[in-house]
C-alpha cells in the first residue's frame, strides 16, 4: 500500500512514518526541507515541496493509495487545505485522512481552528473517501517547557475546566490504523487523552514525576500573551492565545464515548498524562 504523508517530518508525521513502516506500507513524505528529506529512514521516499505546489500534489496524490493531510498552521492554511482537497478529488485519491481539531464547531475563534471546519466541509462535499481525525492538545507540547518545569514553574495556560490532552504516539497509531485497515471511510474520530486535566492538575503530575515543587502560573493570560509575542509572529501568537483563552473559559474535554471509541480503534486505552510525564521525567533525569 502506498501512503503519501504531508508534513511528514513534523511532530505527527515523524511518529506516523514509523507506524506505517511497521505495517508494511510504502511511504512517501512531503517536506519543505532538503535536509529533512535526506534524513528520512531507509525505505522512506522524500518529496521536497509544499501544499501550494499544485503540479506536485496532482502527481503525488495520483500515485498514492491513501493521503494523510496535515496542513501546517499559518496564514496559508486555508489555501493549503482547500487546494489539497481539490487535488485529491481530481487525482482520484482512494482515501484521504485529514488532521482536524477537537470540536471545531465550538473552538472556532482561533484562525487555525476555524479553517479546519471549512476544510472538513470541503472534504465531505468532494466525494473523496475520507476519515477525519479531530485531535486534542498534545502532551508533547510540554517538552518545550522542560527548563521552566525543572525550574519549578508551569506557565502553560490550560485553565480550570480541563483539557483531554493526547500523546502524539496515540495520534500516529490511530492515523496508521485508519490508513491501512478497512472500515473507516466516512468516519470522524476524536483523538484525545483518557481524562480532562486542569492546568493545576497537570502541574501536580509534573511535580510528582520530577520530584520538585512546581508553581502553576498559567492563569495569567496577559503574561502568556507577552511571552507568545516574543516567541513567534504577532498574528500567530494571537491565534495560539485565543486557543488558550478558550481552554480557560470552556476547557476541551473528550466525552466518555469519544474515549471508548478511540480505545476500540487503538486496541488499548489512550496513554495518560501521568504515564507521559513519568516517562519524560526519566529521560530528563538520565
Amino acid at each position: 500500500m502506498k501512503v503519501f504523508v504531508t508534513a511528514g517530518t513534523g511532530t505527527i508525521g515523524t511518529a506516523l512514518v514509523g507506524e506505517l513502516r511497521n505495517r508494511g506500507a510504502e511511504v512517501s513524505v512531503l517536506t519543505r526541507s532538503e535536509d529533512n528529506a535526506a534524513a528520512l529512514p531507509d525505505g522512506v521516499r522524500g518529496v521536497v515541496g509544499d501544499l501550494l505546489d499544485l503540479k506536485l500534489l496532482g502527481e503525488e496524490f495520483a500515485a498514492a493509495d491513501a493521503v494523510f493531510l496535515n496542513c501546517p498552521i499559518g496564514e496559508a492554511e486555508t489555501y493549503q487545505g482547500m487546494l489539497a482537497v481539490d487535488a485529491a478529488k481530481r487525482a482520484g485519491v482512494g482515501h484521504l485522512v485529514y488532521v482536524s481539531t477537537h470540536d471545531p464547531e465550538e473552538l472556532f475563534t482561533p484562525p487555525h481552528c476555524a479553517v479546519k471546519l471549512v476544510v472538513e466541509k470541503a472534504i465531505k462535499a468532494s466525494g473523496v473517501p475520507y476519515t477525519i481525525l479531530r485531535l486534542n492538545e498534545f502532551m508533547q507540547n510540554d517538552i518545550l517547557a522542560k527548563e521552566m518545569l525543572l525550574a519549578g514553574i508551569n506557565g502553560i495556560p490550560l485553565g480550570t475546566v480541563g483539557v483531554s490532552r493526547v500523546d502524539v504516539r496515540d495520534v500516529a497509531e490511530a492515523a496508521a490504523i485508519v490508513l491501512t485497515t478497512p472500515g473507516h471511510h466516512g468516519e470522524t474520530y476524536v483523538v484525545s487523552g483518557p481524562e480532562a486535566l486542569t492546568g493545576q492538575a497537570v502541574t501536580d503530575i509534573w511535580s510528582r514525576a520530577l520530584g520538585v515543587e512546581i508553581a502553576y502560573v498559567g492563569d495569567d493570560l496577559a503574561s502568556c500573551s507577552m511571552i507568545l509575542n516574543e516567541m513567534m509572529p504577532q498574528h500567530l501568537a494571537r491565534d495560539i492565545w485565543l486557543t488558550y483563552e478558550h481552554y480557560d473559559r470552556h476547557g476541551q474535554a473528550a466525552s466518555a464515548d469519544d474515549v471508548e471509541r478511540l480505545t476500540k480503534l487503538l486496541g488499548h486505552a489512550p496513554r495518560s498524562f501521568a504515564e507521559f510525564a513519568a516517562e519524560m521525567a526519566g529521560v530528563w533525569k538520565s
